[in-house]
């Protein structure tokens, strides 16, 4: 396996749980930090860092160190590479098909 695969199987695999997501949801209208995080899902402290963590090392979220506490945003340059890999992974057809609608489908089979 090449590191870009290596690279990928990270990046996806930090957009594969629920808490994850629902991280990422919060942090689209503003920085956070980890106590405001905790305030709208529940899970520990622990496992907060647990899944932030994850989301720093996949490059998706940033996080910024101020005193005693960590503020997380959302990496724009992160969340642009984890769309563009999607697409390179999927061939150009296929996302194609992918966007018509079900009615259109049969055109877009042909």
């Amino acid at each position: 396996m090449n590191e870009q695969t290596i690279h990928d199987a990270k990046l996806f695999k930090a957009l594969c749980d629920e808490h994850r997501l629902a991280i990422i949801e919060l942090l689209q209208s503003s920085e956070k930090c980890a106590c405001d995080l905790l305030e709208n899902i529940s899970i520990s402290q622990s496992t907060l860092s647990h899944h932030m963590k994850i989301l720093v090392e996949s490059g998706i979220v940033h996080a910024r160190k101020d005193k005693k506490w960590t503020y997380y945003s959302l990496c724009d340059e992160g969340i642009t590479l984890a769309k563009h890999r999607l697409e390179d992974i999927l061939n150009k057809d296929t996302i194609a098909y992918l966007s018509c609608s079900n009615k259109e489908n049969e055109k877009c089979a042909s």
